[in-house]
């Protein structure tokens, strides 16, 4: 079983996305952050590496993904209830973010997402306890 996941995401001002990130609540460990990364805190086990463009591509020959015109990835984090969803999607908007679609209400989960400065897809679930299948959800 592996013991983190450190997700890598280009960013083309990298100051710029840890000041909307941080505005949207998440931390960075001072520990692995420097002038050309930085390390975002999503969970105890999860984190994001935000690289400068030029930085990122030391890491990989293949062409950077323009997020404007291709979907990179998607990422998805849970919440601890819809409110969480909306008031997260609330805060990215206000700092500068693009909503990629309308939230989507299932009932049982509801799901809410936004485009962040750089066009990566990050998307918001949250996920009623209760329902069949919820641990393992997001």
């Amino acid at each position: 079983m592996h013991k983190q996941i450190y997700l890598n995401l280009a960013v083309a001002d990298l100051q710029r996305s840890q000041d909307f990130f941080k505005g949207l609540g998440f931390t960075f460990n001072p520990q692995f952050t420097n002038d050309d990364a930085a390390c975002m805190v999503i969970g105890e086990n999860i984190h994001a590496m935000l690289l400068k463009h030029a930085f990122f591509k030391t890491f990989t020959t293949r062409k950077l993904c323009d997020t404007s015109e291709s979907t990179e990835v998607l990422i998805c984090i849970s919440c601890e209830s819809r409110a969480e969803v909306d008031a997260m999607v609330a805060k990215a908007l206000a700092a500068g973010a693009t909503a990629p679609r309308a939230p989507q209400d299932h009932g049982f989960m509801y799901g809410h997402g936004f485009d962040d400065l750089d066009g990566h897809i990050w998307e918001l679930v949250y996920m009623e306890p209760s329902a069949p299948g919820a641990t393992s959800a997001a």
